[in-house]
């Protein structure tokens, strides 16, 4: 059977005379978001490309540029590269994303990565196959600009950059002040999804210490993936950000490094939460297992018991059966029902027995 050609292949045929031509560009304005020019805090009118973004502000010597890019890719993003300097190893991190999240130097740049999480709503814990979603979020940070690369669906940046352009005097301290807005918005979002996975787990735990309650422990153990998904995208940031409000290079003023301890502290708080969820939910898979245990010994109890009790007529039934001559009560005119009699009274004895030690 023949097989249909591929898309790239449909991409690549001519006009019918066997030539092959090469893939359609796909043009960097495709993922550029947004591209602007601030002066003094306020946002120059018009639309720019980045190249006259950068020689503006160099030709004016005041202001910055701030790019906002979502998953480019090698080829469309090497024109930025090179117009603004970046490091080919830093390019080639914020193409393939898939980072943690880190802070390097490259020269007169900084390269950040952020881990972005989003909370994804579902009827319960019990039954959701995943609660974090996550996302990724590099930043370019030079003197005269800032280029934002996002990598998932929810980590977009539209509302922050609005509320930025209306704080011109937040926006007056340079690149690094929206490097600070990005880092704050991005922890605030795990402050907001750390509460929810809190109430999701405290939700967990009432179910686990009801009576007549099943939760499986393959379900904990997908909320500790959960958690563990927290923990790859707090605990690696908090080295990065404390770096920052130590004031480790120029590129962050003295302004902006006061507000980069607020956001460590915030992080503190959630890496301390991230950290007592995985000591609870230990604790909860533990008690689940003691919980099974303790469900299959009384199951195995009640088995053993009702076991105990057939066997008394099962007993008497197989003498009985043997067809001997000389058997008790087999030529007696009230044999039989002396018999039953006898296997009712040792059942009703056993299951007395049975009740009063809590097997039945």
């Amino acid at each position: 059977m023949p097989t249909l050609p591929s898309l790239g292949g449909l991409r690549g045929r001519g006009n019918g005379r066997g030539r092959l031509r090469p893939p359609v560009p796909v043009p960097l304005s495709a993922y550029i978001v947004d591209c602007a020019v601030y002066v003094d805090g306020k946002r120059l009118p018009g639309r720019w490309t980045h190249a006259e973004a950068i020689k503006e502000v160099r030709r004016r010597r005041d202001g910055f540029v701030w790019i906002g890019l979502h998953e480019p890719d090698e080829q469309q993003i090497q024109g930025i590269a090179e117009a603004y300097g970046l490091h080919e190893l830093a390019v080639e991190d914020a193409v393939q994303a898939h980072q943690r999240p880190k802070l390097e130097r490259y020269d007169d740049t900084l390269f950040m990565v952020l881990k972005t999480l989003r909370y994804a709503e579902h009827e319960s814990p019990t039954t959701a196959n995943e609660i974090v979603e996550t996302g990724e979020l590099m930043a370019f940070l030079g003197v005269d600009f800032i280029i934002t690369v996002r990598h998932g669906g929810h980590s977009g940046l539209a509302r922050l950059r609005r509320e930025l352009d209306e704080d011109a005097e937040q926006l007056s301290n340079g690149p690094a002040a929206v490097l600070h807005a990005i880092t704050d918005h991005v922890v605030d979002q795990y402050l907001e999804v750390s509460s929810a996975v809190e109430d999701d787990i405290e939700e967990m735990e009432t179910r686990v210490f009801a009576p007549r309650t099943q939760v499986s422990a393959e379900q904990i153990y997908l909320m500790k993936r959960e958690v563990l998904e927290l923990r790859r995208a707090v605990m690696p940031l908090a080295a990065p950000v404390r770096r920052l409000a130590e004031g480790f290079t120029r590129l962050v003023p003295d302004e902006v490094r006061s507000y980069f301890r607020d956001v460590d502290d915030h992080l503190t708080t959630v890496s301390e939460r991230v950290a007592a969820y995985d000591e609870l939910l230990t604790t909860l898979v533990d008690a689940t297992v003691a919980k099974i245990s303790l469900q299959q010994n009384t199951d195995m109890r009640k088995i053993t018991a009702w076991a105990a009790m057939i066997t008394v007529p099962t007993m008497i039934a197989g003498i009985y059966g043997m067809n001997f001559d000389y058997m008790p009560e087999v030529h007696t005119k009230f044999g039989y029902p002396v018999v039953l009699v006898v296997i009712l009274l040792a059942c009703l004895l056993l299951y007395r027995i049975f009740r009063k030690n809590k097997w039945l």
